[in-house]
C-alpha cells in the first residue's frame, strides 16, 4: 500500500488561551493547577510521602471553567441552524457529523478584496475558481479567505469582516461541498452590519442568510479560521474534526491542512 507523505502540515485552527480581552461571548477561561496540588491528593488518598518516588513533582492539571462552543475554531452543526429543516425533520448535532466529511481535497476562495460589510456573491466565487484554476468536486473543502483572521485576539474581530449569501452558500452546496469555513468570527456578515442593513431595507430576509440555507439544505460550517494565506488554492488536504460533544450545536476543532509540495 502506497503513502505519500505531506511536505508540510498547517495548523488552521486559533489556539485556545485564557484571554479576558474578548467580549464576553467569547472569552476563554481556564485554570492552570500546580504540580504540588497533586502531591497532596496522593498523600490523602493514603500514600505517605515517605514513600513517594523521589523524581514525583506532582502532575500539572488545568481545568477549562468557561468555554462556549461558538467561542474558537469550531464546526456548526445543521442543528445549530435551527430545530428541524424545511420538512419538519430534526437537524444533526455535531456529534453526528459523518466522519467521512472531515477530511478532503482543500480549495481556498480569495475574498480579501471585499471591503467591509460588502457581501460576497456568486460572481465573486466564480470569479475565483476561474482565477485559481481550481476545480471543485464532491467531497471538497471550501475554505473562504478574507484575511479578518489578523483581527483574532482583539475586541474588534466580531465586528470585521464581510460574509457569504445565501446565494453564494447554497452555489458551494450545489457543487458537491458539504463542508466549508471561513477566516473571520462568523459565516455572515457581522451582525451589527445584518441589523442595520434589514433595518434600512425593512427587509428581514438577508439577515443570517448564509446560516439559514442549511436549514434546507444541510451543510457543515467552519468559523474562526486562521493562517488561509498560506495555503495554495488548491493542491492540498484539509482535516476538520470536531470534538465528540453529543446533542451540541457545534464544537472547537483542530483544522490542519496537508501539503505535499
Amino acid at each position: 500500500m502506497s503513502h505519500i507523505a505531506p511536505s508540510r502540515i498547517l495548523d488552521l485552527s486559533k489556539e485556545i488561551f485564557d484571554n479576558r480581552e474578548d467580549p464576553f461571548f467569547m472569552r476563554v477561561r481556564i485554570r492552570h493547577h500546580a504540580h504540588a496540588r497533586a502531591r497532596w491528593l496522593i498523600r490523602l488518598l493514603g500514600l505517605p510521602f515517605k514513600l513517594f518516588p523521589s523524581d514525583f513533582a506532582g502532575w500539572a492539571d488545568d481545568t477549562i471553567t468557561r468555554m462556549g462552543v461558538h467561542s474558537t475554531t469550531h464546526v456548526d452543526a445543521p442543528w445549530h441552524y435551527g430545530p428541524t429543516d424545511a420538512r419538519g425533520r430534526r437537524l444533526p448535532a455535531i456529534h453526528e457529523m459523518p466522519l467521512a466529511l472531515c477530511f478532503g481535497p482543500g480549495v481556498v476562495f480569495d475574498m480579501t478584496h471585499k471591503v467591509q460589510g460588502e457581501e460576497i456573491h456568486v460572481e465573486d466565487m466564480e470569479r475565483s475558481l476561474a482565477v485559481s484554476g481550481a476545480q471543485l468536486q464532491p467531497g471538497s473543502i471550501a475554505l473562504i479567505r478574507t484575511g479578518r483572521d489578523r483581527y483574532q485576539g482583539t475586541r474588534q474581530y466580531w465586528k470585521m469582516g464581510t460574509g457569504m449569501s445565501g446565494a453564494a452558500t447554497e452555489w458551494l452546496i450545489e457543487r458537491g461541498v458539504q463542508v466549508m469555513g471561513i477566516d473571520q468570527w462568523g459565516w455572515d456578515l457581522p451582525f451589527h452590519t445584518q441589523i442595520a442593513k434589514a433595518r434600512l431595507n425593512r427587509d428581514g430576509s438577508s439577515f443570517w442568510q448564509g446560516h439559514l440555507v442549511g436549514r434546507r439544505r444541510p451543510y457543515w460550517q467552519m468559523e474562526q479560521l486562521c493562517g488561509l494565506d498560506q495555503l495554495p488554492a488548491h493542491g492540498f488536504d484539509v482535516a476538520v474534526f470536531p470534538l465528540r460533544l453529543r446533542n451540541a450545536s457545534a464544537a472547537p476543532a483542530r483544522v490542519v491542512a496537508f501539503l505535499y509540495d
